[in-house]
């Protein structure tokens, strides 16, 4: 399962309940001002959008958009069940920042990969990476939950082949959405000691390290063979339609010819790459 948008988180559970549409893409007439970009994006997930534009999906898609002679306009939307539905198939934007490769959908080549990791208080001096230590069954350990069913994420569906759940304690991914970055509240909780360890998508995991008060250590999960079929790493592109094809080719030129400056930004806000 891939990590909300994470894989951004990543949109896992919101990319449920898709149907096709089809929206018509204008081409400016000659002498008008260009098209902006439009661009679907949760206004409240922190680090990769919000309202005010702070995430490191807001300043690739400024990005994209310049190095394109345009600006980006957002439609601003939740990422949860039928985000997708909503946004990028009701024809309400053009494109989707931060998303694994979908069939329901067409994507520009990743602009960049990353991994579930381990997160713990650099006090604790944990040495933790593999998710086949021993140690694990000690520690009081948070897992992201997805969806209002509770769907579990790889590292929860780990641990549970492993017999480890009565020291798991599960943070819907979702959250209160009255909060500042709801899908925060499992590294809130190790950084306020609730829990020991957690295991998050990196992306986050790696912003919230940079600006935390405490001082935590992330480290990228090892020992993932063990337990294949779950995929713990994950490429991260941009969504289009499936019949936008020539907004795909802008987009996969722009990544290729824009690719340091893209590593830059996601260097700035610590997202650990594969």
């Amino acid at each position: 399962m891939a990590p909300r948008n994470d894989l951004g988180l990543t949109l896992l559970a919101c990319l449920a309940i898709l149907f096709p549409a089809k929206a018509l893409t204008a081409e400016p007439q000659s002498g008008a001002a260009p098209l902006p970009l439009k661009v679907c994006a949760d206004p409240n997930n922190m680090p990769f959008s919000n309202k005010r534009e702070e995430g490191f999906e807001n300043r690739i898609a400024d990005l994209v958009a310049q190095e394109m002679g345009t600006h980006v306009a957002y439609t601003w939307w939740p990422q949860r069940r039928g985000f997708l539905r909503n946004t990028l198939m009701a024809g309400s934007c053009d494109v989707v920042m931060g998303i694994p490769p979908l069939d329901m959908i067409d994507t520009t080549h990743p602009y960049y990969g990353s991994t579930y990791v381990m997160v713990s208080r650099a006090e604790d001096d944990l040495d933790i990476s593999s998710l086949n230590a021993p140690e694990l069954e000690d520690l009081t350990i948070g897992v992201s939950l997805i969806g209002d069913d509770g769907t579990n994420t790889p590292p929860a569906h780990a641990l549970a082949r492993r017999g480890i759940s009565e020291n798991v304690v599960g943070f819907p991914i979702y959250g209160d959405y009255r909060e500042e970055a709801p899908a925060e509240n499992l590294l809130r909780a190790l950084e306020a000691g609730e829990i020991d360890l957690a295991i998050d998508w990196g992306p986050r995991a790696g912003w919230f390290a940079q600006t935390s008060k405490v001082p935590l250590t992330v480290t990228p999960v090892t020992g993932t063979e063990t337990y294949l079929p779950l995929v713990f790493e994950f490429v991260v592109a941009m969504g289009v339609r499936k019949d936008d094809h020539d907004l795909k080719d802008k987009l996969d030129q722009v990544i290729a010819k824009k690719s340091e400056a893209i590593d830059a930004i996601l260097s700035d806000y610590g997202v650990p790459r594969r």
